[in-house]
């Protein structure tokens, strides 16, 4: 996958005259960070140098996890078409661009970002966009509160992508609480593929699920998860990398996998709902294919498909890594 022409365009213009032995050097220290999942109080994003290493090498991953996740939710409820957008904890405006992908009815957007240089850089690459765009500086955690006034519409569509890793365990509650307050329609949260990362998303589920929302993906189901650690429920998405990309992260290679967990809530239930989704790369021979499911009825295991099974191994041989079947 790649970023959109308009965007990719954009951001390419930011970096043309960025040095890369520098943009290398606040790409390491912003990965280094992620990877440590640092809390201190201070933002990921914090000043111009982070923010223009997130554009070179972060914003193409996580765009292409947050659209395949807003994907999946939406062939699960394909007659949702979103007109009004919120996004906490924006970054770049990464889940904006996603969504006006998938959705041209979005018309409308509001996103909240407490970072001053990445917020001023999401503006810039924003204004290539058709639709109506607000950005607001703003705490999410402050944002959370009941009282605040200019939070009380609830929108179609709520996104919040790889921010609940910067927010301490005892206030995540809070938050997602809030945020499907503020859902009209769908709300979508997308986390790190790593197994905190699935922890995370898994904690919203059953908060979400607890408070009446109907999950619609990855889940084929709202039963208990049934993935048994050391496993983990996380999906992957192969991401184009640019030249300043290749160059920034030093890597040879023409591409790279983002790893991704996420869980889309819905009003309504999923009306296009899978009898199973793939959760591993499937496995292969003469004439058998193996996948791992996770099935409606709440179960998760291995399945070996043959030529004997007909229509059914040939739409096997077919799926892939997060693909619904039936």
């Amino acid at each position: 996958m790649e970023l959109p022409p308009p965007l990719r365009r954009a951001v390419d213009a930011a970096l043309e005259r960025q040095p890369v032995a520098e943009l290398a050097r606040s790409a390491a220290a912003l990965s280094a960070r992620y990877r440590a999942e640092v809390r201190d109080g201070h933002y990921h994003l914090g000043d111009d140098r982070a923010a223009l290493a997130y554009l070179a090498t972060r914003l193409p991953a996580t765009y292409a996890a947050i659209h395949s996740a807003l994907e999946m939710a939406a062939l699960a409820l394909p007659e949702f078409a979103p007109e009004t957008l919120l996004d906490v904890g924006a970054g770049p405006g990464t889940a904006l661009w996603a969504a006006a992908d998938l959705w041209p009815s979005c018309a409308d957007a509001l996103l909240i970002e407490g970072s001053a240089s990445i917020r001023q850089w999401g503006e810039r690459l924003s204004q290539e966009l058709t639709l109506d765009v607000t950005w607001r500086a703003g705490d999410i955690l402050a944002d959370a509160a009941p009282d605040n006034p200019l939070d009380t519409v609830p929108r179609d569509l709520v996104t919040i992508g790889y921010v609940l890793d910067e927010i301490s365990p005892a206030r995540r509650s809070a938050l997602i609480a809030r945020l499907w307050a503020l859902t009209a329609g769908m709300l979508v949260i997308v986390e790190p593929g790593t197994p905190a990362g699935y922890a995370r998303v898994l904690a919203a589920r059953e908060q979400l699920a607890a408070a009446g929302a109907h999950i619609l993906a990855p889940c084929p189901h709202a039963l208990p998860c049934p993935v048994v650690a050391p496993d983990w429920c996380h999906f992957s998405r192969r991401v184009a990398r640019s030249r300043i990309h290749r160059l920034t992260k030093g890597a040879e290679v023409p591409w790279e996998d983002e790893k991704y967990a996420f869980v889309a809530a819905s009003r309504v239930l999923a009306s296009a709902a899978p009898a199973a989704r793939v959760l591993a790369p499937p496995k292969g021979g003469s004439g058998r294919v193996v996948l791992v499911l996770c099935r409606a009825d709440g179960t998760a295991g291995e399945q070996t498909f043959s030529r004997r099974d007909g229509d059914a191994y040939r739409i096997a041989r077919r799926a892939a890594w997060g693909d619904a079947i039936g």
